[in-house]
């Protein structure tokens, strides 16, 4: 707590007691289709994540981190309640979460934090270009935030409780990075702590709206492929991935003068930071269209997830290969920050593992309810620090030995040699299921049950006047 310290010894002994026993500041930044593996540190041959490089030399690294569920809403209302897309129902996009459910920002709020959103939300059901009013805002105070929004160059947000819609100037991530730095600047000698969230819209696509300077930082023709990349898929694959690289390293520079300007205000000690993102993007592998995700495969559901806190795990990284999952991000913080779990979540509270305490592996569960993209069937599956075991409704699916077959080419469902591990890891997802309450249902049965009304494409219609959908809104 060196920097908190250091700035209330002007106020003498007393006010030094109490800033050591402060809460920590939370920082949660997190990109949108960022892949655990496109970063310098995790391997990546292109990509260039200075930035990030260095804080994960500072951060305990999650290696399998995962997304529960790969697309946009149902991540970001399992990241905000701790809970499970099948319990809460939010496992569509463009889908309203009720104020009923327990959100980071109110549990944060009543624990007496300042609370912070800057940048898209993706939770609100009314709309993508629509104004959120504060009672839909799930405890955030402080507001520059737009439903959704990925036209980087000209890219819309609502301010405080203004309905009037404004437009951050030039690329979006500079700007917003902008506004969290001064956040920072003005709430470190407040008398609260703050819990301040920066959700960044790169880099998912569009990809040629990258700057251009970081565009030029990726030739195709120097760029290496992962071997997993079918032969049609590379000429998509090289037209997106110098944009997708260039949001990404544009963002590591975000990443970077957000850690200078907690250092400069003397709050890198006592503050909890978190880099992650909120699902990964495939970008050709397994034959799948650059763009895509909510497939069960690594680049779809692996996420880069770093966590520094100065205090209490000390200034050296290190590397953890136990699965952290997206419901365990609430309860985990939240022990981090000495404030106490609701007894609403179902995710795990892993500050013990990240505080160096022994633990075995531990299965991280994995779901797509209803999927809309073409040809992918509902599925339930687990992935460990090791293995990811997939199954369809009817059948076993997909077993991986990550450990041998890092790029996932070897499929190993349904060989005789491996029918016991098959078996084993099955009885591992279906003791998953059971905590949770799914029976692991065709689609439509959490549809009905929901109340969902999909239009032609399988999706939730977010056309402007489209009808607002919610769990059990339409019963």
């Amino acid at each position: 707590m060196a920097g908190i310290v250091l700035a209330g010894m002007e106020s003498g002994c007393c006010s030094a007691k109490k800033q050591q026993t402060r809460k920590p500041n939370v920082v949660f930044l997190f990109a949108d289709q960022w892949r655990a593996s496109s970063t310098g540190y995790a391997g990546d041959p292109n990509v260039k994540t200075p930035n990030l490089d260095q804080l994960a030399k500072e951060s305990v690294n999650f290696e399998t981190a995962v997304s529960v569920c790969p697309v946009c809403t149902p991540y970001r209302a399992a990241l905000l309640t701790g809970r499970y897309p099948t319990t809460t129902g939010m496992f569509m996009n463009d889908i309203y979460l009720p104020d009923s459910e327990l959100c980071m920002g109110e549990i944060y709020k009543n624990a007496g934090y300042e609370t912070a959103y800057i940048g898209k939300w993706h939770l609100d059901g009314h709309g993508r270009s629509s104004y959120i009013p504060p009672e839909r805002r799930q405890g955030f105070d402080y507001w520059k935030v737009a439903e959704c929004e990925h036209n980087y160059l000209k890219s819309h947000y609502y301010e405080g409780n203004s309905p009037e819609k404004k437009f951050w100037e030039g690329y979006d991530a500079f700007a917003q990075t902008n506004d969290a730095q001064q956040y920072i600047r003005n709430h470190a000698k407040g008398e609260k702590p703050f819990l301040m969230v920066v959700s960044y819209g790169t880099p998912h696509f569009p990809h040629q709206t990258a700057l251009q300077e970081y565009k030029d930082m990726y030739p195709p023709e120097k760029l290496k492929l992962a071997p997993n990349i079918a032969e049609e898929k590379k000429e998509a694959v090289l037209k997106e991935l110098p944009g997708y690289y260039g949001h990404c390293t544009a963002l590591d520079k975000c990443i970077g003068e957000l850690v200078q300007t907690l250092q400069e205000q003397g709050l890198v000690d006592n503050t909890i930071l978190v880099f992650t993102s909120d699902h990964g993007e495939m970008m050709g592998a397994q034959n799948v269209r650059p763009c895509l995700k909510q497939v069960p495969w690594d680049e779809s559901i692996r996420v880069p997830f770093l966590l520094r806190y100065p205090a209490v795990l000390g200034k050296a990284g290190r590397a953890v290969k136990t699965p952290i999952n997206t419901p365990d991000i609430l309860p985990t913080m939240l022990a981090l920050s000495g404030i106490e779990i609701s007894k609403t979540i179902e995710g795990e509270d892993l500050s013990g593992l990240i505080k160096g305490d022994a633990k075995g592996d531990r299965a991280a569960l994995i779901m797509s309810v209803s999927p809309f993209i073409p040809d992918l069937d509902e599925y339930r599956g687990i992935r460990t620090s090791r293995y990811t075991y997939v199954r369809k409704v009817d059948a076993p699916w997909l077993l991986y030995d990550n450990e041998v077959d890092p790029y996932q080419m070897n499929n190993l469902v349904g060989k005789p040699e491996k029918a016991e591990l098959q078996k084993k890891l099955d009885e591992q997802l279906n003791a998953e299921l059971k905590k949770i309450g799914d029976e692991f249902k065709p689609r439509q049965y959490y549809l009905d049950k929901w109340g969902y009304k999909l239009v032609k494409g399988g999706h939730i219609s977010y056309v402007p006047g489209a009808e607002v959908q919610g769990p059990g809104m339409r019963k």
